[in-house]
């Protein structure tokens, strides 16, 4: 039941339906490349937060389907380079594609692991680090939507 729910939190902060009614889903939707690769100085590019959003989901994937934790955060912000519209989508396909893979394999998770080390004891349990991932996906999605603010208004 708890697995359940945790996976439906993170289905909403992917498409919608959400406490804070703000997802990524939506929140990209008419983004295409140009957009997603304009640079202000200072900030990350739109592309930069989606792939650092989704490394994270990516790597955690690993760990649930048996492997070990591998991910680095020096490699968490360093995406392929997006230089046409078919580089954007191709990024967009990755994340849609873990995000159904991780929503499936969360919620195929027993409630009595939830608050078991995840990986390794100094990364805390399952719950803190997938609770954690949402959180950071909010945070950076948060960042998103402001961003496309500042570069909406630049442009027009």
């Amino acid at each position: 039941m708890l697995s359940q729910q945790i996976a439906k939190h993170f289905e909403d902060v992917m498409s919608g339906n959400n406490w804070t009614s703000v997802n990524v889903k939506t929140t990209l939707e008419g983004v295409d490349w140009k957009l997603a690769t304009h640079k202000i100085e200072g900030y990350n590019t739109l592309a930069t937060l989606v792939y650092h959003m989704n490394y994270y989901v990516h790597e955690v994937i690993k760990v649930l389907q048996g492997s070990p934790l591998t991910a680095s955060d020096k490699f968490a912000f360093t995406h392929p380079p997006i230089e046409n519209q078919h580089d954007w989508e191709t990024l967009l396909d990755q994340i849609w594609k873990d995000a159904a893979l991780f929503k499936t394999l969360i919620s195929d998770i027993p409630d009595d692991i939830w608050f078991k080390d995840f990986s390794d004891p100094k990364y805390g349990n399952y719950f803190r680090n997938i609770i954690g991932i949402m959180e950071h996906m909010h945070y950076h999605l948060g960042q998103i939507v402001i961003l496309k603010k500042l570069i909406f208004n630049t442009n027009h």
